[in-house]
């Protein structure tokens, strides 16, 4: 007898409906095909014990499972469900004709319990789209599947309970979820504020600018001085979320496992910060099933990385064709998948060993050229992909302790909205930029043109100060961006000088 159950497998951020067939007929052995990796095979024996645990039967005559279709590889636990479900309905020992209209994922444990699994979304909504009337999976996946609109999602907690629903012999009513509802009432939901930091202003002005035009930064300063509290505070004065934004995000999250249980969607734009150790693969993605990596996990968010030389420079090096093209291409012999990756790179660093160099009250005690060898830690390109430069100074005891109250990030957002609107309208016409840090240098040419006089000081600024050649074009595209938050159609000389200092890297001699 011959039974049919459908599930999905997740490649990169989408997925591929899945036909598990099971037929049990005169013979002997159990044969699992399909391309199953270890764990599909071994879900032979959480299904058996499961079967038997429930009062059912495992066949002991011939029993074929076949994952089709048997070209592409098949990974994980999370087809245990739709596997023990076409073993009893092929032996006989269930009778539905409800077994094929439904998506049925998730992992069993060997009493029958039903465990979560990851990549719920992009396979609850791969049912929507082949017409399925529902998705069955585990309960604690059921909030994340809810999501998909127009698709009966059906949360259970038992191999039983499945069975029961399949049946007819108990009701359970389909999760509902009203998608833009969890998505207004998380839209604005951030732990960190900008309120409960004292001084730092011109940091604070280096990262609205950031956030306005959609640059990258990199923080230079001592320990201590709030590189991280202020890189933490960043997502709650970017543009908030729009739903197809949050969606695509947490598509990703699914995918990687990182959602949790019990969550829905992701409404906050994300703050990704991995450790110093790192890999490459950690961070931009693969495996031998490929994954999302962090800065795919940062995508429509902030990745920020701490203490930037103490990165391997492999690991630096692999972020550069992410930074310009936003989205990572991972090629395997019999896979290639594409991630997207539009994430602004914050990134902080001690300026030398000791982290005191340039410090108001301490002295650097590092010899000479140890500070030019630090530095060199981080590679000219990937300095050549960072608009801003900015100095971070301690904050005095004066300011730590003022009365006056500090500017809230909604205050900030507000500016930073109307700056990103602007964009917005000059580049409608151009579906593939979005801000003024992603213009190319044809885009730099035509929008960001100055009169004589800003020639002048731009010229006399990078002769003083030594800046090089690849200033140039990002002091520009950061001029923009302040002009923007001024309101202002032209780039005047206020707004070049503001963007001349932020880059501090480029000056010569900046580190003697």
């Amino acid at each position: 007898m011959l039974a049919k159950t459908y599930g999905g497998a997740v490649y990169g951020v989408s997925a591929h409906m899945i036909t598990v067939e099971v037929s049990v007929s005169s013979g002997t052995k159990f044969f699992m095909v399909g391309l199953p990796d270890n764990a599909v095979k071994e879900s032979q024996k959480r299904v058996e014990s499961a079967i038997k645990y429930n009062g059912y039967t495992m066949p002991r005559i011939k029993t074929i499972v076949n994952l089709a279709p048997a070209d592409i590889r098949k990974e994980g636990s999370s087809y245990d469900l739709p596997i023990a479900l076409g073993i009893l309905s092929a032996s006989g020992q269930i009778l539905t004709a409800s077994l094929e209209e439904y998506f049925i994922m998730g992992e069993l444990a060997l009493d029958g319990l039903l465990r979560p699994i990851k990549g719920v979304l992009p396979i609850a909504v791969e049912a929507r789209k082949n017409g399925y009337k529902g998705f069955i999976l585990p309960k604690e996946n059921a909030e994340e599947a809810a999501i998909v609109n127009n698709l009966d999602v059906i949360g259970i907690e038992t191999l039983q309970e499945a069975i029961a629903f399949l049946e007819g012999k108990i009701n359970i009513k389909p999760l509902d979820r009203d998608t833009r509802d969890i998505f207004y009432e998380n839209v604005n939901d951030y732990e960190a504020d900008f309120a409960n930091v004292q001084g730092q202003e011109n940091i604070k002005r280096a990262l609205e600018i950031a956030a306005a035009g959609g640059h990258n930064v990199i923080m230079i300063g001592p320990p201590g001085a709030g590189k991280t509290m202020l890189a933490k505070r960043l997502p709650s004065i970017l543009p908030p979320f729009s739903l197809q934004e949050a969606l695509e995000t947490t598509k990703i999250h699914s995918v990687a496992g990182k959602l949790g249980t019990n969550t829905s969607l992701i409404a906050s734009r994300p703050f990704r910060s991995p450790h110093h150790t790192t890999s490459d693969v950690a961070l931009v993605g693969g495996g031998g099933n490929p994954q999302p990596g962090e800065i795919s996990l940062a995508h429509n968010g902030v990745l920020f990385l701490d203490e930037l030389p103490e990165f391997q420079r492999s690991v630096l090096e692999v972020m550069r064709q992410p930074l310009e093209e936003r989205k990572v291409s991972i090629s395997r012999a019999k896979i290639s998948v594409e991630f997207p990756a539009n994430f602004m790179l914050i990134a902080s660093m001690n300026p030398c060993p000791c982290g005191y160099h340039n410090h108001p009250d301490k002295e650097c005690v590092c010899g000479p050229g140890v500070v030019q060898r630090y530095l060199n830690k981080v590679s000219g390109p990937l300095l050549d992909r960072i608009d801003l430069h900015v100095e971070v100074t301690p904050v005095s005891f004066d300011q730590m302790t003022e009365d006056r109250p500090a500017e809230s990030s909604d205050k900030i957002r507000e500016r930073v909205v109307t700056a990103r609107e602007i964009q917005t309208q000059r580049f409608a016409s151009n579906k593939q930029i979005f801000c003024n840090a992603m213009m190319t240098p044809h885009g730099v040419k035509e929008i960001c043109q100055i009169n004589q006089a800003g020639k002048t000081l731009l010229k006399a600024a990078m002769e003083k100060l030594g800046l090089s050649a690849r200033a140039y074009d990002r002091i520009l595209k950061v001029s923009r961006t302040i002009a923007d938050l001024a309101g202002s159609e032209e780039i005047k000389i206020e707004h070049l000088a503001e963007a001349i200092q932020y880059r501090s890297l480029d000056r010569e001699g900046w580190a003697d």
